[in-house]
């Protein structure tokens, strides 16, 4: 009984590695910079981005991927801004599915929050996360876009 759950568990684990992007995860290998954040109503309504800071924090914001475990770092400076830096463990699925913890120095398997972003228009130099959020009760579409540094 023992090797058939083990067995489950690990076909489990297979299946659920073969739905990520392992290309689209390779090209973002590196230091990243937002240099911009766009959604309907910007300049008039405020967003809160992963429950950090308001979204025009993350302009010139860093980010570093590392794609063979899935982690790295994310860093805002900005003035006017609350300064933050922190661990992140992240993935791509083959559907776009960008999945982002924001670990603050916690093992990965204790955070139990993350955020599911959608990823688009990856190129070697530029690519977009763009986030759902409820503002007045609309959906609406916050685009974070992304240049290599």
């Amino acid at each position: 009984m023992k090797r058939f759950l083990f067995l489950s568990m690990f076909v489990m684990i297979l299946g659920s590695c073969t739905s990520l992007d392992t290309k689209s995860q390779t090209g973002l290998k590196g230091n990243w910079s937002i240099t911009n954040v766009t959604y309907p109503g910007s300049e008039y309504i405020k967003v809160t981005s992963f429950d950090i800071a308001d979204s025009k924090c993350f302009v010139g914001s860093s980010w570093n991927f590392i794609s063979n475990n899935n982690k790295g770092t994310m860093t805002i400076e900005k003035g006017g801004c609350p300064s933050f830096s922190s661990p992140i463990v992240w993935t791509v699925t083959k559907e776009g599915a960008f999945t982002l913890k924001i670990t603050e120095g916690e093992k990965a398997k204790r955070v139990s929050q993350g955020y599911n972003l959608q990823m688009r228009n990856q190129s070697e130099t530029s690519f977009q996360l763009v986030d759902n959020v409820s503002v007045g009760g609309k959906t609406v579409e916050v685009v974070y876009q992304f240049s290599k540094m």
